[in-house]
């Protein structure tokens, strides 16, 4: 269930359900942040999607001119259709960072075109090769990489070394500052990972449900069990529409407190999603809100991330 995309018209209890996006916009352009200046020219950087865009920002500081396409959380970038200055952006690029795994294909095809010889890092091969190293190949083919590789904390960190790897190779002068940047992203991420660590001790097992999923990598990490219905995970994994049985089974699930909490995606509002709160709510199960991109007035990804984070600590009980 993505952020553009409706659930078209569906029968429940003799009402239609719709579906409609939120609207909050955040800035195209990511400044740098360094807090010294560069002793080299700066490396031009396009980052597909601003949940890699404030990370590469903080990463490349006063070194790195860092340009993020889709910034708007109302667009959906599995359907984003570039437009010829967006193209633009790309022919300068010295370094692209993709997402991945058909999430931002655009983005892909327009390095391919626009910026062929700019080094690229792509977050979902990274965590698709960090999970081939760390697991079995049974186990892996169950957890293959999921296309929201920015809420798989071990891909978070992955890309985090391979933009510093590639902007030191692409500015090999600007080597002691990129050094500085990650250790000082290592630092800001210290709250996030304490936050995973406290969850996954105090509530591995626990199980939740969620209206769409995004959060599904991170529970994963957390050690949570996923229990949504595996036809409404289907069909909304798949951008289709969840069956009335499928709807029926989350809402008989929510009923029978089959879960500890349900994660419900802001960002796909609707009538469906909010039944679904509804019956949560009904059934005393906290419900915990996550977004798919960073959250507008988030002050950077790790604050975005820590928020939701101990939100759902509160709602499992956990002490963070």
């Amino acid at each position: 269930m993505n952020l553009s995309r409706p659930i078209s018209a569906l029968t429940v209890a003799a009402l239609a359900l719709g579906l409609t996006s939120c609207s909050d916009q955040r800035p195209a352009e990511t400044e740098a942040t360094g807090d010294t200046a560069c002793p080299t020219t700066p490396v031009n950087v396009v980052v597909s999607v601003d949940q890699w865009g404030d990370i590469v920002s903080q990463l490349g500081g006063a070194c790195a001119n860092v340009t993020t396409v889709v910034a708007a959380t109302s667009v959906d970038p599995h359907d984003f259709e570039p437009s010829p200055a967006d193209a633009a952006k790309f022919r300068d690029a010295q370094l692209v960072v993709l997402n991945g795994g058909h999430y931002d294909e655009w983005a892909a095809k327009l390095a391919q075109t626009s910026a062929p010889t700019a080094a690229v890092v792509n977050a979902v091969a990274i965590e698709h090769a960090d999970h081939s190293d760390h697991a079995d190949h049974s186990d892996h083919a169950d957890h293959p990489a999921d296309a929201h590789a920015w809420y798989d904390p071990a891909a978070v960190v992955g890309v985090a070394d391979a933009v510093t790897a590639k902007l030191t190779e692409l500015a090999p002068a600007a080597r002691d500052h990129f050094a500085d940047r990650r250790a000082d992203f290592a630092e800001a991420l210290r709250p996030y990972e304490a936050a995973i660590a406290a969850i996954k001790a105090g509530a591995s097992g626990r199980g939740y449900a969620a209206t769409e999923g995004v959060f599904n990598p991170m529970g994963q990490a957390l050690g949570l069990q996923n229990r949504t219905p595996a036809g409404y995970q289907a069909a909304t994994n798949n951008d289709g529409d969840p069956t009335p049985a499928d709807l029926g089974a989350f809402l008989t699930l929510l009923g029978d407190k089959g879960v500890d909490v349900l994660i419900f995606n802001t960002q796909t509002e609707g009538s469906v999603p909010a039944q679904l709160r509804a019956a949560a709510e009904a059934a005393g199960i906290p419900v915990v809100n996550v977004t798919e991109t960073v959250a507008p007035g988030s002050d950077s990804f790790e604050a975005w991330q820590v928020d939701q984070l101990t939100a759902l600590a509160e709602a499992l009980g956990v002490s963070l």
